[in-house]
Formats: C-alpha cells, structure tokens, sequence
C-alpha cells in the first residue's frame, strides 16, 4: 500500500463529503438545514463502513454506519435512494431523515449517505420533538428503511405517504429532494475517485 496515494483518496473521499454538504445547504428549504446547518454527509465502502466524512454533526456520523447495514443486504439497483428516520434502526431522532444511495461500477462499490434534520415530522406538536411525549409515536412519522427512488426513478407513493403525515409539505419535499441532489453528487465524484484507482479497494 502506498502511503502516498492513500493520502490522496483519503483527501479526495473527504472532499466529496464537504461538497455534498454544500450543495445539501445551498439548495436545501429550510432554516434548520440552510442557516443551522444540522446535517451530515459520509461515504462509506461496500462492506458498509465509514471512510469518508465532513466535519458535520457527530451524532449523526456515529449512527450512520447502522442505517446503512439495514440496506446492505437489500435487493440493490443502480440509481436507487433509501430513506429511513428509525432510531432503532440507525437513525438518531424522527426529525434526522437519512437518505442512503448504493454506488455502482458495475458492481457495488459503496454508499453515500446524507443525514439532516427535518423541521417537522408530524406528531403531536409542530417541529416532532414534544417534551412530554411517553412514546415514540407521539413523535411523529416513523420512516423503515424503503426506496424513495427506485433505479432513477422516484417513488411519488413513498414521497406523498411522508408529505401527507407532515405540517409543512413544501419545505419537506424541498429539503428531500436537496438531500437526493447532494447523493447524486456524491455518488458520480465516489465513482469517479473508485475508476481512477483501480487498487482502491485496497485502501479501504
């Protein structure tokens, strides 16, 4: 192993993660994600571990490796987005939707995964984090782990079942769809990075 070269990718996956993140920012609805900035981006390798992130939210980062082992063994297809907010299957809060989007060379080669927290998510308080809640569905919208986007194309019934059970559908829609940019993103650059290497396996 080259301790050059593994310099070089370490840098170049990390600096997908932070060009996710701005893009995620730039073209996000909300105040929580465009001015707080309350999201995370990472990549991960095939086996579904971490190697790249950017300075985001540590929370975040320390789940995310759970909700992408919830897909791993999915029937994966190039071009597909998962969607989940589950914290017993890695996610954080209701309010944290993670989007999760298998990278193909032919074969799998990895995910990129963004992490951001929704403004609201349905429950029985605006913003889904009420205090004197006794159980999760009092929350708001649970989310299992299910494709939002199915080899390009996007599942409008997946999309409208979350819009419908949310107090401010625009601004959800908006920031679900800043997150599939901000993968999109991530996973034409991961592939890029994994083409111009071929020993890349190797370094992860």
């Amino acid at each position: 192993m080259d301790p050059i070269t593994l310099e070089i990718i370490k840098n170049k996956l990390i600096g997908i993660t932070e060009e996710m993140g701005a893009s995620l920012v730039r073209t996000a609805y909300s105040p929580n994600i465009k001015e707080r900035k309350d999201c995370s981006c990472a990549v991960f390798d095939k086996r579904g571990r971490l190697i790249a992130q950017a300075e985001h939210i540590p929370v975040h980062l320390g789940a995310m490796p759970f909700a992408v082992k919830t897909i791993i063994d999915k029937d994966l297809k190039k071009g597909d987005v998962f969607i989940l907010n589950d914290p017993y299957l890695g996610g954080t809060h209701l309010p944290d939707i993670t989007l999760i989007s298998p990278v193909f060379d032919k074969e799998l080669i990895g995910f990129v995964v963004t992490r951001a927290h929704h403004s609201d998510v349905g429950g029985k308080t605006p913003g889904s984090m009420p205090s004197d809640s006794i159980e999760i569905y009092e929350e708001g919208l649970i989310i299992p782990p299910v494709k939002i986007i199915s080899e390009g194309k996007i599942q409008r019934d997946i999309m409208d079942l979350i819009l419908s059970n949310v107090r401010t559908k625009k601004e959800r829609e908006g920031d679900i769809k800043a997150q599939i940019s901000a993968n999109s993103i991530g996973g034409a650059r991961f592939l890029d990075v994994y083409r111009k290497y071929p020993d890349f396996d190797q370094y992860t």
